[in-house]
């Protein structure tokens, strides 16, 4: 029972770590393990059945050659996205990291009040055998980050 009972402790522990806010200076808001995440089952790989097949709609860039609806198909590459190839290399990278591209930035996660454009993308479909429906924008620091760590799978809205 006593073995238990520290075991217990070291994972609430462990636990109440994990939950702790991260600093605001954190360069890639999107660390966390996708089990942390909610995402459970097996670790991404060439196991994987169904290809992914995301639908990208990506509006109010200020160019007309990003905004549009695109879709993406990997394994194998595909669909109308204008950068298939690198968008698919760049998920699968992510994949490899564990971490989920589609999360949002934490609740109370401080963000520096910086204005990025009015771009706004959703991303729906799915990803890993997952269901995707995910919303951005460049409101804040935290969320142009998360835009950018999904580059080129969202356009660079830079000139």
């Amino acid at each position: 029972m006593l073995r238990r009972l520290a075991l217990t402790a070291a994972v609430s522990a462990a636990a109440l770590g994990a939950a702790a806010p991260a600093p605001a200076a954190v360069a890639d808001p999107l660390p966390l393990p996708l089990p942390v995440l909610g995402l459970t089952g097996d670790v991404p790989g060439p196991a994987r059945t169904a290809p992914d097949e995301l639908t990208v709609v990506v509006s109010k860039t200020g160019y007309a050659r990003t905004d549009g609806r695109y879709r993406l198909e990997c394994d194998p590459v595909g669909g109308t996205h204008p950068a298939a190839r690198s968008a698919c290399a760049r998920l699968d990278e992510i994949a490899r990291s564990g971490r989920d591209p589609f999360a949002p930035v934490p609740r109370g996660r401080m963000c520096t009040q910086q204005f990025g454009g009015s771009a706004t993308a959703r991303i729906t479909g799915t990803w890993q055998g997952r269901p995707v429906d995910a919303s951005f924008d460049r409101s804040n620091g935290c969320e142009i980050s998360r835009w950018r760590s999904l580059e080129p799978v969202l356009p660079n809205t830079g000139p």
